[in-house]
């Protein structure tokens, strides 16, 4: 009777999954209760089926099957399956051979499996009813107990998957099922009225991992070690029913737990590993084929590590139960998708059946095929899965070479473990309520990572190191579970604690709000010390019922959006934790990662941006209001709580290795030389810590279509569009970072901080499937907002050292030996306590506030904006007892708008207020695309507040300081550079990888032996491996070689690309800084840090104010063309009003500068001006043409143009002023060479480049600093730039010698711009200068003097080409006045001789005659001997009428223009002296061009004398300047032909007055004599040409070059090799005489106490004039009758300068030698008679005139000190 019912059900079992059996064989050896079957196929398409695995079974068998029944015993012994060796390979389906299952279809993953369920559910029927009649309620009962207590036992399972050249294989030894009692002790059970549950266990043994590398014959060579050996687990399962009838358990619980898991990965297995997990992700996300939800049951375990914790004891689990997937894929991927769990619900019956021996096909399927309106009814059981672990470990191995094995077999790989993750306490739990409610929880204890072994060489950790596990271990997160207790298992059925082990029916949280209130991040940290996730996804139906089907990603239509609300979300944290990233710890990690990368696989998935646009579904208004009410969404959060970070110095750095491979290039094969590693103690280090940092991120659960109908609405609301993007945001909570040091016994030192906490916030959101968006150009693509609302840093210099030695130890890759660190640096950072330091250092510390920053990008433009509220900067330096006083260096904003003059020191002035504008505003927006033919050009907008800078001398103490040296041990220079070890070390550093260590950087220690000589140079140069390919030397080479000149040009191509279409607004306040010469600290009245206030309260309190200098810096305005102000701070993006479209539209700028001045302040409430407030107008212009280039690329040339106007400009200095500045220069250039000395100032190793590598040989042209490139045009005498002819005929006619000759300016100015790449016009306009120099009158104590020079009308021109530099300055007129003054009046009068110094005009009488004898009346004395010199013909010729003065300079590239300077009829090839492509010439030639008018100059000494007495600044006692040993004497040649420039002057009559002083004056004015008392020296011309026309003989001491170059015809070539150039010098109609002053002086001197109207000289008014008119006629027959002393002569001076020839002696290195060929001749001629007549008067007059003029020179010193207060107030009174 029983076996009529029990036979059918075991046997519709087998014969589902097994091929070709006889059901009569397998009843008949039944019914004698045992049944063997052997070497069994397994039916894989029903496997598959069944499983709905993407996966494809290749093979599956069974190789022995026991069935045992008890038929007398079955209502108290269990019926016992065994298997043994069950054995199946699967691999990946293809996508293309599921397609037709799925294709097409909208139907979910849950109605698919029941579709598939149904298919296979008659069949079982049928099979399973022989007896129509239902059994009676005891023989249920019994089937139900045979069910219940079914024993099933595998030995020996085999499954292993294969994709590409990757084998993973599983094998567990033995796995049994039994059912077992409360206790959880084997016992044959069943259900009672009372105890409605059932529980069992399975336990797992030995379950073995391995994962191998098979070849392309798929055979596997070499043996990996097992990812996991010989692990045990065990598994409890308790069912909770309703009542005795329920087919279904209302319950489930299902955990798992290991005691002790061990993964093992090898270099080798990571990318396989990674693959693998790579496979789960992909699978999940449904990228593989249509099976968006499948699971691989073979990765569980693999994909675990996405989180780093757990590893592969439930992935046994799942090989054979299919119940650990949901939770293995939970803590594997954060993302969760939902369809997945509808999939692993569809096992929920399974797993029941697996346990109840399918026994449901009897009773539940039949119950509910025949009674199908019983459906609804059927509840969804409560699944909870659970996976526990109490300690688990991952060791990362490096396999080394293959150890000996035997022939055939395949060999072991012998491994070396470098790093190892020890987790404490891990749970993995799942909570499900059909498919409205998921949760999974995921936890550990505790967990740490230490370094083993050695790594890359360095033998850090081997055993025989003795160092210490704290050394090891450098991560630590959360607790032990020693302290912990065992909080992780609980209410697991593993839990003595737990309800279900306590007889009480557990309670299940099913409500997301209430689950949400209950584990709350505390209770998870609280349970968990390290690490806590809670994922939850629930699904409420609006309609009041869950529809059965879970919308799809890929099949939801927009009205499910409505009736269906979807929430998920994940909620991460981290306990505290400690991170020590020292060299040991960084070299074994990257490895890892370079590890990782070394195999590339083909990814799974296409990227889906390239997708389609369907039929975009228009939606009608209700279903757009449903949309706005709920959209699905997934909500991440992430937060670390306490998290400490320490960067030590690297002990060694061999990253140059490793960090080529991560970012892409080709690995150096490099060997690698073994090494101990000394570790290094005290070992400084950085050390930051964080309090909390939070990351919250949210995304749209059905982007696709969200996007897709969304955009196609006409006006989506802010809302929806809201819902569109991803959104991130990050948080951080005091952050803080410091100095620290790690002692011997591996403990910190107290930090020393250096950042103070701040909080900082980022937020981000990206615009998901922009594609969609392509019509709106307004959407933006990506967001971001940055804000920090204080940053503050402080140091003191000896902490910046430190922290720079450790930034460099990290910097330099390639040093193998340990880094030696000054020990009184450290010392000096890190005091004991309690000690204090002789003298403490001062500390910097800077602020800044308020940074806030936005980034925006649409399809069109790129735009950010920001603004940055203030910064200030302040050192705290150590002051009197014992107190820190404060001084102000920065500050801003701060109201500079009346700084510029000095009346704010005695007006009241507001202190700086909260509300003050932002120091920066701006805003910026490029167009996305460079190529953009329809958008316009970029916009900068700009604004800068007011800044007061405070340069005092505190900030000079904390840059010189330097560490002392200790002699107990060799130290390190303290420029950080770390030291390289042997030199045997180093030399196989350089062959093994020469790319990643440069040898310039290792050399730059020994540059100064190399440097000098360079024989050695070549020896260094030519040791460089010979793996480098040639090809990248020589590039590497051209890139140093190239000029300063050539990098300038590109830097300014660049530029012009930038700024040809920009509109620009610049607007700058103005800065003010303040440069004292002794501390001011910030009185504690003030408002912190307000230096306008503090300089203000010590200019009135103090008794001493330090002298100060105010250097108030303009404000600046720049707008580009056509710009009308806007706001600098724009919402972005923005549009502008003229947008500028085509290139170059945006030019010219204008540029204002308003307001720059200088003053001093000195002690006593003393304000004296420098420069009084002036300012400019500037035009900037830049056009820019296409070069048709010879080569590929085409290049611009630019012409940039700039005008400047500037205002009337006042410069006004006294001798404390000169006092202040010298002492203020001395400070800073003592400064500049201490930091200079110490190298803190990183110099550029230009020494070093020569021994870099063998530099090409090069053209002379190449190797000059700042010369154009050769341009094989200009070097042919017929090609030439522009007309010569021009240049040529200019003064054909004449005939004197150098009739022919042309200037360098005027050939230059043949040249046209197209010649070059960058031509720069620019052009200044001063109207008016005035000087005003204060001095005390060395003869009448109490009073003053004031020199005025005037320059009117200045103008100078600036022309830059490629080819040449042209300076052109003019000068309408020019004087020099003085005045004076006595002690207390206001007024100013004119000084003695008629307060005139220099004049240009005709203030002096011009009309002087010179008396002569009769005899020598001569009508031609007025001419010179000569006819008017060429120089001057030349000079009018270049320089159009001008007013006093005119001078230009000109410097050219020889080669351009040499040809054009040589003379017409001598028109011939350029001939070099020496031989092959070395140039000995000179590179530029240089020029200058003067031509003045007459002036006057009154000449008095003891006046001249006071005037320099203000220049004279006193040393301080102490400063003895050191006389510099005696060295060998360089011989330099300066005046050369070589290094002079060619000079043309042409002046006309200067004439100098030596006039008696006033005390004579006064007596002759009483007598009414006319006595002379005016000594008179005259020049008629000055003219000087650099040829001769009578050149002079040269003594030749090198005839034989000499001789070369004067057969050759280049002697006379400017610019030449070998250049005899000779300067001649005409003074033409030189006299001498006497004459009374009364005469010359000017007329109007008859006021004494009148002021000088400033606009006297300007005026012009004709009615005043045609009044004076007689009188001024009158002043113009004023005579002035000279007695002469000397008559008109003339002298002529003709000087040659030396001749060198510059000899190339080895091109590659520039090394030259000069050879002397002519040394300097001078001859002077006087080319006239001389005269000489006296009287003695005239005698006496020289002598008076010697007398007066000599005492005033003695007491040089004495005038000098002799400034009085008195002065200093009457400067302040005319200021």
């Amino acid at each position: 009777m029983l076996e009529s019912y029990v036979t059918p059900i075991l046997m519709s079992y087998v014969n589902r999954y097994i091929k070709n059996l006889k059901p009569s064989d397998l009843q008949l050896s039944l019914w004698g209760g045992d049944v063997v079957l052997s070497k069994l196929e397994l039916k894989l398409d029903v496997l598959e089926q069944e499983l709905k695995l993407p996966f494809t079974f290749l093979s599956g068998h069974i190789h022995e099957l026991r069935i045992h029944v008890p038929w007398t015993k079955l209502g108290s012994e269990p019926v016992v399956i065994t298997i043994n060796t069950m054995e199946c390979i699967l691999k990946l389906k293809d996508g293309a051979q599921d397609d037709h299952e799925s294709c097409g279809s909208s139907s979910t993953n849950r109605s698919t499996s029941e579709s598939t369920k149904t298919a296979v559910k008659p069949r079982r029927i049928q099979q399973a009813t022989p007896d129509p009649d239902l059994p009676p309620g005891y023989v249920q009962s019994l089937i139900w107990r045979v069910i219940n207590n079914v024993n099933i036992v595998i030995n020996n399972l085999i499954l292993k998957y294969v994709e590409d050249d990757i084998v993973l294989s599983v094998n567990i030894t033995s796995a049994e099922c039994f059912t077992v009692d409360e206790f959880w002790d084997r016992a044959f059970m069943d259900i009672s009225a009372t105890d409605l549950v059932l529980r069992k266990v399975i336990n797992f043994s030995d379950c073995t991992v391995c994962l191998d590398k098979r070849n392309a014959s798929g055979k596997i060579e070499f043996y990996q070690d097992p990812l996991l050996y010989k692990c045990s687990f065990r598994t409890r399962l308790h069912f909770t029913y309703d009542n005795l009838n329920s087919k279904m358990p209302s319950i489930i619980k299902i955990h798992t737990l290991v005691e002790s898991l061990k993964l093992s990965i090898t270099d080798q297995q990571l990318p396989m590993f990674i693959r693998i997990m790579q496979l789960g992700i992909s699978l999940y996300y449904g990228e593989i084929g249509n099976l968006k939800d499948g699971e691989n049951e073979d990765l569980i375990c693999h994909t675990k590590d996405v989180l780093g914790n757990i590893s592969g004891s439930e992935d046994e689990v799942g090989k054979d139960m299919q119940y650990i997937s949901p939770e293995s894929y939970a803590q594997q991927d954060d993302d969760q998708q939902q369809g997945w769990v509808s999939w692993a619900w569809s096992f929920v019956p399974a797993i029941v059946g697996n346990d109840d021996d399918e026994g449901y096909c009897v009773g539940i399927d039949d119950g509910t095929t025949i009674n199908p309106q019983k459906l609804p009814t059927v509840k969804d059981p409560i699944v909870s899965i659970g996976f526990y672990c109490t300690k688990a470990t991952i060791t990362f191995k490096l396999t080394e070479m293959q150890a000996e094995s035997s022939y055939y077999s395949p060999q072991k790989v012998k491994s070396k473990e470098i790093i190892c993750w020890e987790q404490e306490g891990t749970t993995v739990e799942v909570l499900m309520h059909g498919e409205p409610f998921f949760d999974c929880q995921i936890g550990f204890v505790g967990c740490h990572a230490l370094c083993l072994k050695s790594i890359m060489g360095i033998k850090d950790f081997e055993e025989n190191m003795n160092r210490s596990d704290s050394e090891a271990y450098f991560f630590h997160c959360g607790e032990n579970l020693s302290t912990k207790g065992m909080t992780y298992l609980t209410n697991s059925l593993f839990d003595y604690r737990s309800p279900e082990n306590n007889g009480v029916r557990a309670e299940f949280i099913l409500d997301g709000a209430v689950h949400k209130e209950m584990y709350t991040e505390i209770t998870g940290m609280q349970r968990f010390g390290a690490f806590y996730m809670d994922y939850l996804y629930t699904m409420d139906s609006t309609s009041g019922k869950v529809s059965g089907n879970q919308p799809d990603v890929t099949s939801v239509k927009t009205e499910d959006f409505g009736n269906i609300q979807e929430m998920s979300s994940k909620s991460l944290i981290v306990g505290p934790l400690s991170l020590r990233l020292d060299s040991s710890a960084v070299h074994r990690i990257m490895k890892m990662v370079v590890c990782a990368l070394e195999h590339e696989y083909e990814p799974y998935s296409k990227s889906k941006l390239d997708f389609v646009d369907g039929a975009k579904t228009v939606l009608n208004s209700d279903e757009v209001a449903a949309l706005e009410e709920y959209i699905p969404t997934r909500i991440t959060n992430f937060t670390i709580l306490k998290c400490t970070v320490t960067i030590p110095m690297a002990e060694f750095n061999l990253l140059g290795h490793l960090l080529p491979i991560i970012m892409g290039q080709k690995s150096s094969s490099s060997f690698l030389n073994t090494a101990n590693l000394q570790p290094l103690r005290p070992l400084p280090c950085i050390q930051m810590l964080v309090d909390k940092v939070v990351l919250e991120h949210s995304v749209p659960m059905y982007a696709e279509q969200l996007v897709q109908t969304v955009s196609s609405l006409n006006q989506p609301s802010d809302n929806l569009l809201h819902y569109c993007y991803a959104h991130c945001y990050l948080k951080i909570f005091g952050f803080q970072a410091g100095l620290s040091s790690l002692d011997v016994n591996g403990s910190y030192s107290s930090p020393a901080p250096v950042v103070p906490p701040l909080s900082t916030a980022f937020y981000g959101k990206m615009l998901k499937l922009p594609k969609c968006w392509s019509k709106w150009s307004n959407v933006a693509v990506k967001e971001c907002i940055f804000e920090l609302p204080n940053l503050t840093i402080q140091a003191t210099r000896a902490q910046t050292f430190l922290m720079q030695t450790i930034w460099q130890s990290w910097a330099y890759t390639g040093n193998v030996s340990s880094p030696v660190v000054n020990e009184a640096l450290v010392n000096e950072v890190f005091q004991l306590p309690g000690v204090k330091s002789k003298n403490p250092l001062p500390t910097l510390e800077g602020s800044i506030q308020n940074v806030e920053l936005k980034y925006c990008s649409t399809s069109l433009v790129k735009c950010a904006s920001g603004t940055m509220g203030s910064i200030k900067i302040c050192a705290k330096a150590p002051g009197d007892g014992g107190k820190e006083k404060l001084i102000p260096l920065i500050q801003g904003p701060s109201d500079t708008r009346d700084l510029h003059s000095s009346k704010w020191l005695n007006e009241s002035r507001k202190p700086e207020s909260l509300l003050a504008p932002d120091l920066l505003a701006f805003t910026i927006q490029i167009p996305q695309h460079k190529d953009y033919s329809y958008s316009s050009g970029a916009v900068l907008l700009v604004s800068v507040q007011g800044l007061t800078v405070n340069i005092d001398p505190v900030l000079y103490t904390w840059l010189v300081y330097l560490p002392q040296k200790r002699s107990s041990r060799p130290m390190q220079q303290q420029s950080g550079s770390v030291s390289l070890g042997t030199p045997v070390t180093r030399k196989k550093e350089d062959e093994a990888s020469v790319g990643s260590t440069p040898l310039a950087k290792q050399q730059s220690n020994q540059a100064s032996e190399y440097a000098s000589s360079p024989v050695k140079t070549k020896t260094v140069t030519e040791s460089r491996p010979l793996s480098v390919p040639m090809k990248a030397m020589l590039s590497s080479l051209e890139s140093c070689n190239r000029s300063p000149e050539e990098r300038m040009k590109e830097c300014i191509g660049v530029v012009w690309n930038a700024v040809k279409r920009l509109t620009l607004q610049l607007e700058v306040q103005s800065c003010c800084m303040f440069i004292p010469n002794d501390s001011l600290p910030s009185p504690s009245t003030i408002v912190l840090g307000d230096i306008p206030g503090t300089v203000r309260s010590w200019y009135h309190g103090q008794a001493h104010m330090p002298g100060t200098l105010v250097l108030c810096l303009p404000q600046i305005k720049v707008m580009s063309a056509g710009h009308k102000y806007m706001e600098p701070l724009q919402e972005i993006p923005f549009v502008v009003q003229r947008p500028i479209l085509e290139e170059g539209d945006a030019f010219p700028w204008t540029i204002n500068l308003d307001h720059f001045s200088v003053y001093t302040l000195l002690g006593q409430q003393m304000t004296l001006n420098l420069i009084e407030p002036m300012g400019c107008t500037s035009t900037l212009a830049v056009t820019s043409q296409m070069l048709h280039a010879a080569g590929p690329e085409s290049k611009n040339s630019f012409v940039v143009c700039l005008h400047v106007d500037l205002e009337s400009l006042e410069v006004k200095c006294s001798n404390p002023q000169v006092q202040l500045l010298y002492e203020l220069t001395d400070i800073m250039s003592k400064v500049w060479n201490k930091i200079q000395k110490k190298g803190v100032l990183h110099h550029s190793q230009a020494h070093t480049e020569s021994a870099s590598g063998p530099a090409p040989p090069s053209s002379p042209i190449k190797s000059s600093v700042g010369t154009a490139p050769p341009d094989t045009s200009t070097c042919s005498p017929s090609a030439d730039f522009g007309t010569t002819t021009e240049g040529e005929s200019l003064q054909g006619g004449d005939d004197s010698p150098f009739s022919d000759s042309i200037t360098l300016e005027q050939t230059t100015s043949n040249i046209g711009i197209s010649s070059g790449r960058v031509s720069l016009w620019m052009q200044w306009m001063l109207p008016k200068l005035t000087v005003k120099l204060f001095a005390p009158d060395p003869e009448n104590k109490g009073t003053e003097i004031c020199v005025v020079g005037e320059l009117e009308d200045l103008s100078a021109s600036v022309d830059v080409q490629d080819v040449y530099t042209k300076v052109k300055c003019k000068i309408e007129s020019f004087n020099v006045d003085h005045y004076r003054n006595s002690f207390g009046e206001d007024s100013w009068s004119l000084g003695k001789c008629g307060g005139v110094f220099l004049s240009c005009t005709d203030k002096l009488n011009r009309r002087t005659l010179l008396v002569r004898p009769v005899s020598k009346q001569d009508p031609f004395s007025n001419f010179s001997g000569f006819f008017p010199s060429a120089t001057a013909k030349l000079l009018d010729g270049s320089h159009q009428q001008h007013g006093f003065l005119s001078l230009t300079y000109t410097k050219a590239v020889t080669k351009n223009v040499r040809h054009k300077l040589i003379s017409r009829n001598e028109r011939r090839t350029l001939h070099k002296l020496s031989e092959g492509f070395t140039d000995g010439s000179p590179h530029f030639l240089h020029e200058i061009l003067l031509s003045a008018q007459a002036f006057d100059v009154v000449l008095c000494f003891p006046f001249l004398n006071a005037i320099a007495s203000i220049f004279q600044a006193k040393r301080q006692r102490n400063q003895k300047e050191k006389r510099k040993s005696p060295g060998q004497p360089m011989r330099t040649h300066i005046l050369t032909s070589r290094n002079l420039p060619l000079i043309y002057i042409n002046t006309g009559v200067i004439r100098v007055f030596f006039p008696k002083m006033d005390r004579m004056q006064h007596n002759t004015e009483d007598c009414k004599t006319n006595k002379e008392d005016t000594l008179v020296f005259k020049i008629g011309s000055v003219s000087m040409a650099p040829q001769a026309d009578n050149p002079l003989g040269r003594v030749v001491l090198r005839k034989d070059i000499y001789q070369r170059a004067l057969n050759l015809g280049i002697l006379r070539d400017p610019g030449s090799e070998v250049e005899d150039r000779q300067y001649q010098i005409d003074l033409q109609s030189i006299n001498i005489g006497t004459a009374q002053w009364d005469q010359l002086k000017p007329e109007k001197e008859n006021g004494k106490g009148r002021t000088v109207p400033e606009n006297e000289r300007n005026s012009q008014n004709p009615a005043l004039e045609w009044n004076m008119a007689s009188s001024i006629k009158r002043h113009q027959e004023r005579r002035a009758i000279l007695t002469p002393i000397l008559t008109d002569f003339t002298v002529r001076i003709t000087a040659a300068p030396a001749i060198i020839f510059t000899k190339v002696i080895s091109p590659e290195n520039l090394h030259t030698e000069e050879i002397l060929v002519c040394g300097h001749s001078l001859e002077v001629n006087m080319t006239t008679s001389l005269d000489f007549f006296l009287s003695v008067a005239q005698v006496q007059l020289l002598q008076q005139l010697i007398q007066a003029n000599m005492a005033g020179l003695e007491p040089c010193n004495k005038a000098a000190e002799c400034v009085s207060e008195v002065t200093l107030l009457d400067q302040a009174v005319l200021t």
